[in-house]
């Protein structure tokens, strides 16, 4: 009976909280205006990094976490023996004397390394194309060999890809993505069709499925680009100064210390690196750059808290204001409820109901102007915003915290008032 009765007070208690809400509507929009701003700008910034997180990750699906990159230039300071020092000084003087990965060094890596599954060596750098009176500027032709497939995502719409033959003779061929096939064939076959690239004319042998604009793509995007054998691009291009990079992918039972040892250890022997110097080249792992990403999106989560953080503290201070104001003219109502035997409790989830349906409405207002945002912005492959409901169901707990926080200090006044004194107020 006891709970039956509580149930009912807590029932009028909200029901008493919600006429106040709608009876001063000027001073509801007051408090609703300062958490609005606040959980708009918060789930704003959630849904932002959530964006550039996923763009940024799925430019590294086309390629595993273990692989590594073998450059001139890493993507870390490095230590004399080669290892990563993160709060070392880049020195880029040195780096830029190294040279960069050639051919050779490809061929000895592919013969002699036992822990590696695929490797490829990749040569990308951008030129204008044409195909009829059809052009497009800035398309990254990419001298690929065999093992590209093998290391990145090669998802074929049409035709088929390089074989050995093709490879190892550096035949006029090539492999077009989905944007350049759009540009110069207007829609039609390019199987079978030329294209010319630096004064050499390619046959299109494969079309290259759509992949989507990313802000990280080694060696450029796929759906700009070109796909040409390794070889074939000594015609178009000075093969020394664009600068190569080899890519190298273990195998499963492989572990990854034991892999860069010996891809280390090759390196130093196909260059006739001597025991005391130092090495010439840089082991890029993946797992650096997906480090770099996780710290930086960290850096710009914390950076969203702050700033949404003085919006809701001003929303903050607005309903625990409003919520004193509230107290201070339901004085009277306080002591006849008290003297009718109203707990302290009761009083206290009056005031705690009224302060967090308050920043709940100032939520959902927020929320509801930030989807209809989202839902204006044009969604270009480079960046997708989506409203998730992990980010709505953040906003709205915020906001819930919010409104606890704000409402406890007026809520415990009120609770607290002597029967006696509150009645006889004016």
């Amino acid at each position: 009976m006891r709970g039956i009765v509580t149930v009912r007070m807590l029932q009028e208690s909200v029901a008493f909280a919600f006429s106040q809400l709608r009876g001063d509507k000027f001073r509801t929009f007051l408090s609703l205006l300062g958490v609005s701003i606040g959980i708009f700008s918060i789930v704003a910034v959630f849904t932002a990094v959530d964006a550039l997180e996923d763009n940024v990750r799925r430019g590294f699906e086309a390629f595993g976490s273990d692989m590594v990159i073998i450059d001139k230039w890493p993507m870390m300071p490095e230590d004399p023996d080669g290892s990563v020092d993160m709060s070392g000084e880049y020195k880029w003087w040195e780096y830029m004397k190294r040279p960069s990965p050639d051919y050779k060094d490809y061929l000895f890596l592919k013969e002699n390394s036992r822990t590696a599954e695929a490797v490829a060596m990749l040569l990308a750098y951008e030129r204008s194309v044409k195909a009829g009176r059809n052009s497009l500027s800035n398309c990254t032709v990419k001298g690929v060999t065999s093992d590209w497939e093998k290391i990145s995502r090669v998802n074929l719409l049409s035709g088929r890809y390089f074989n050995e033959s093709e490879i190892n003779n550096g035949s006029a061929v090539c492999v077009v993505g989905y944007r350049v096939w759009e540009e110069l064939f207007d829609g039609a076959s390019p199987l079978g069709r030329r294209i010319r690239v630096g004064g050499r004319d390619l046959t299109v042998i494969g079309l290259l499925d759509k992949e989507g604009e990313s802000m990280v793509n080694i060696g450029g995007g796929t759906d700009a680009s070109l796909l040409v054998p390794l070889k074939m691009c000594k015609y178009i291009v000075n093969m020394r100064r664009a600068g190569a990079s080899i890519l190298v992918k273990p195998k499963a039972d492989v572990q990854i210390q034991e892999f860069e040892d010996e891809l280390v250890v090759l390196m130093r022997a196909g260059r006739r690196i001597a025991p005391v110097q130092k090495n010439n080249f840089s082991i890029n792992r993946m797992t650096m750059l997906l480090q770099m990403v996780d710290s930086i999106f960290s850096m710009l989560n914390s950076v969203g808290w702050v700033i949404a953080g003085f919006s809701l503290l001003i929303g903050g201070f607005g309903i625990a204001n409003i919520m004193f104001v509230s107290v201070k003219e339901r004085t009277n109502i306080i002591g006849i409820q008290k003297a009718l035997g109203a707990k302290k409790y009761m009083i206290l989830s009056q005031f705690l109901v009224e302060s967090v349906f308050l920043a709940l409405a100032g939520g959902i207002v927020g929320i509801v102007l930030l989807a209809v945002i989202v839902l204006a912005l044009p969604q270009t492959g480079m960046f997708v915003m989506q409203l998730s409901f992990d980010n709505i169901m953040s906003g709205l707990v915020i906001a819930s915290v919010i409104g606890v926080i704000s409402g406890m200090a007026p809520a415990y006044a009120a609770a607290n008032l002597d029967p006696v004194v509150a009645i006889n107020s004016k």
